[in-house]
């Protein structure tokens, strides 16, 4: 039987379009124009995809699509929704990912585009109609989920962050650009790889490029390729980072540090979809998903006149903003204890615990560098501490004199110069050796290069 798809539109002429559409992509579909009879059509035709429009005659504010949406999804919390929705509309669609739509498609569509998205959600959700006890799941089964697969890796249960994860899952299988923010050494990175994991694109390359690290004369090189013979040292051919995550993720880290002229260059390519290699006048096709990340206000940047408002646009669809640590105060008992149990297995310690006492000092405690600080912290004590229970003065002693003197004692140093310190100490304690680096550090070996590249560490 083909799956039912349901149109709710008011626009007689994007619905035939539509179902002409869906009628060669093998589905059968089935349209309505009123608001007043899209709930009755869900009910009676139980579709394995509906496609709604953010905007009704009555009201072009985009309200009605949101009502909608609400409304199907209270009575069939597991129907599959996607927006249809023109760029006027951008903030209206990301309200409504979050609300607990599948996916949006900007109007007008790409016919491939949409189709692909129909199959991902029918792959994912089954063609089966929505009967009673369908749904009845409830929406709290769904986020005790939120941490299991890709996500799984976070450590935290504060409210702040479930919600964050919760918007990250779902906008993971969608091909939605995502901007993530949060001070250094929140986990941005950590969780742009766990969308890419539970993409539709986890088979494809997961390419991270920071982009404060590459200089304005070699932008389109790393980025697009080069030709041979393009410049003076361009001795052979070179793939950009756009074609080497072909098919996957394109992770574009500190992109607030962008150069103006840099920011032209990507605006085109993400408006276009497509580039071309430097020396090169083959067009090339873009095939990957944009996740940025920064430290940075962005918006703030727009309004100083140094971040483009327009490529803002383009990569700010969704906006995932990560906590602080300080916001998580009952999160660090748990990373303090997953830290500790990973330096028990490198350090040979299988002893060590916390007191109560500590974990109490750890949990009132401020991290300006936040997970990243917090972690180099236990690792330190965990390979220092005389005894099996750890206590509040020995993680004092490593941190400071105190919590009240945590700022002094670090004033004048900067977060990048307490990453460089970890990475060189971490290298020392393993003989340079760089996956048990990597592991000590909770990052991946990639990463790791990437931040020996960005801070020009020898070893």
């Amino acid at each position: 039987m083909q799956p039912t798809i349901l149109i709710i539109d008011d626009d007689p002429t994007v619905a035939k379009s539509l179902e002409l559409l869906l009628r060669r992509g093998g589905y059968t579909s089935q349209s309505v124009s009123r608001m007043s009879e899209a709930m009755p059509a869900v009910r009676k035709f139980r579709p394995a995809v509906v496609l709604l429009d953010m905007n009704f005659r009555v009201d072009t504010s985009g309200r009605d699509g949101m009502k909608l949406l609400g409304d199907i999804l209270v009575e069939f919390p597991e129907q599959p929704v996607i927006q249809m929705t023109g760029w006027a509309t951008v903030q209206l669609a990301v309200e409504g990912m979050k609300a607990g739509a599948k996916d949006f498609i900007a109007k007008p569509w790409d016919n491939r585009e949409l189709l692909n998205s129909i199959a991902t959600q029918i792959e994912r959700h089954g063609t089966r109609a929505q009967t009673g006890e369908d749904a009845g799941a409830s929406r709290s089964s769904k986020e005790q989920g939120i941490k299991e697969g890709p996500f799984s890796n976070i450590i935290g249960e504060s409210p702040g962050l479930v919600s964050i994860l919760q918007q990250a899952r779902r906008v993971a299988p969608t091909q939605a650009p995502v901007l993530i923010t949060g001070e250094s050494g929140t986990g941005k990175e950590l969780v742009a790889e766990a969308i890419h994991a539970a993409s539709k694109r986890s088979n494809g390359p997961f390419v991270a490029v920071n982009l404060g690290g590459v200089p304005v004369g070699l932008f389109e090189s790393e980025l697009f390729g080069h030709k041979k013979g393009a410049f003076t040292d361009a001795k052979t051919d070179r793939k950009g980072y756009f074609e080497l995550a072909k098919g996957g993720t394109l992770f574009l880290d500190e992109i607030g540090d962008l150069a103006a002229s840099a920011q032209v260059k990507l605006l085109r390519v993400l408006q276009q979809r497509e580039y071309q290699r430097l020396g090169d006048s083959t067009l090339r096709k873009t095939d990957v998903r944009i996740l940025s990340a920064t430290s940075r206000n962005l918006a703030s940047l727009v309004t100083a006149g140094t971040f483009r408002e327009d490529l803002l646009y383009r990569i700010n669809l969704i906006h995932l903003e990560l906590p602080a640590l300080r916001r998580r105060p009952t999160d660090v008992p748990l990373l303090a204890e997953h830290f500790l149990a990973g330096a028990r297995r490198r350090y040979g310690r299988p002893e060590l615990s916390w007191s109560s006492d500590a974990l109490s000092w750890l949990r009132r405690g401020t991290f300006p560098g936040n997970i990243r600080q917090l972690q180099n912290l236990v690792e330190r004590t965990a390979i220092l501490a005389p005894g099996p229970i750890i206590e509040p003065d020995e993680l004092a002693q490593h941190l400071g004199k105190g919590r009240a003197t945590v700022a002094g004692d670090l004033s004048g140093v900067t977060i990048k110069d307490m990453e460089i310190r970890m990475i060189r100490a971490a290298l020392a304690r393993n003989g340079n050796e760089i996956t048990a680096t990597a592991r000590e550090l909770g990052l991946t070996r990639a990463a790791l290069y990437r931040r020996l590249e960005k801070f020009d560490i020898e070893f």
